[in-house]
């Protein structure tokens, strides 16, 4: 594959974070996608929200599988470490690298297809087992490597662009997130950057996993009429349940704030998330309340967004597998290789 590099190019005005790093510094190679494509929009998304939490692009790890959606860590964070498996597998990769190195930020893009069908299993494993990981699955309702056909998240009566009718019901990824019990569950849109950003942030500082589904249309096989995965369709269907801003542990930050209006839920890091109540009355730390509100208003042909539910103080995996805190690639040979007597006495305790 031929990867398109950036000109180097830049403006000598542009605004710098904390490490003194420009957002053209977070960016990867040129897009190949077609023209419009909602998945480069959450590209840029992804490289806003890293360049304002000001991670080092070197401490973050990208994976993906395979699709459209699993090409796009080409596009961002040039400097960081990455790894494109095989189709459906990318949860599986990032489980092991995870376990290997807990110090580093890690972000999975992964498509539909690829999470809902083939990857299905591993999403689901990747989700009880709380992997601190941000999993962004940008969901297009469609194939678009292979021409477009209905991926598993096509809704019930949708139209494909040659006229065919999917008649099978979908799998809804935020119904199965609070399901399998993911503690942070989101949705947006891909042309949404105000809302999306501040998701992609909190996600990011999350302590498990933090699953945002992305409405992503696909311009070439599913932008048409009859589509609910268009952007027109989008845009009249779009219900924003919460609005969501991420505040930093910093200097404390206070403001006055009328009662039932917004709900904080702090982070383990210490970073608090403020939910404003866009839905009177929604509780986004209630998982049965959530899985029944997200239900109704997609039954009612409605598109809900933000943020819609979290939970705090949950294990991840590193504490319910009692893993080493130091990363494996700095721990001592001796360590890593005890010698044959430990060893065997370990094997000893498995007879």
């Amino acid at each position: 594959m031929t990867y398109i590099a950036k000109p180097a190019v830049r403006h000598p005005s542009l605004p710098k974070n904390a490490l003194g790093l420009t957002f053209r510094d977070y960016e990867g190679r040129l897009s190949t996608l077609c023209a419009g494509c909602g998945h480069d929009s959450i590209t840029t998304a992804v490289v806003r929200a890293f360049w304002r939490l000001a991670i080092p692009p070197h401490r973050a790890v990208k994976l993906s599988g395979i699709g459209c959606s699993s090409k796009t860590p080409t596009y961002f964070l040039n400097e960081a470490h990455g790894f494109n498996s095989v189709h459906g597998r990318m949860p599986s990769v990032a489980t092991g690298a995870n376990a290997a190195n807990r110090d580093l930020v890690y972000i999975g893009i992964s498509g539909d297809g690829d999470s809902l069908s083939i990857g299905l299993g591993q999403l689901c494993h990747g989700i009880r087992r709380n992997l601190n990981l941000t999993y962004v699955l940008e969901n297009n309702g469609v194939y678009g490597l292979t021409k477009g056909q209905f991926s598993a998240s096509a809704d019930l009566g949708t139209k494909a662009k040659k006229g065919q009718v999917n008649r099978v019901r979908p799998i809804d990824p935020v119904l199965l997130g609070i399901t399998l019990g993911a503690t942070f569950v989101a949705r947006s849109f891909s042309g949404d950057k105000d809302q999306l950003v501040p998701i992609l942030e909190a996600a990011l500082r999350h302590k498990g996993f933090a699953l945002i589904d992305v409405i992503s249309p696909c311009v070439t096989f599913n932008d048409h009429k009859g589509s609910t995965k268009s952007y027109v369709w989008t845009r009249q269907h779009y219900h924003e349940v919460t609005e969501a801003s991420l505040v930093p542990l910093r200097t404390e930050i206070t403001a006055e704030q009328k009662r039932g209006e917004v709900t904080p839920v702090r982070l383990h890091d210490g970073s608090v998330v403020t939910l404003k109540s866009v839905d009177e009355g929604y509780d986004p730390t209630d998982r049965a309340a959530a899985f029944a509100h997200v239900a109704k208003l997609s039954a009612e042909g409605h598109v809900p967004t933000g943020i819609l539910y979290l939970e705090e103080g949950h294990d991840d995996m590193h504490a319910l597998e009692s893993t080493v805190e130091t990363p494996l690639v700095e721990l001592p040979f001796e360590d890593l290789c005890p010698g044959r007597e430990k060893l065997s006495k370990l094997m000893d305790e498995f007879r």
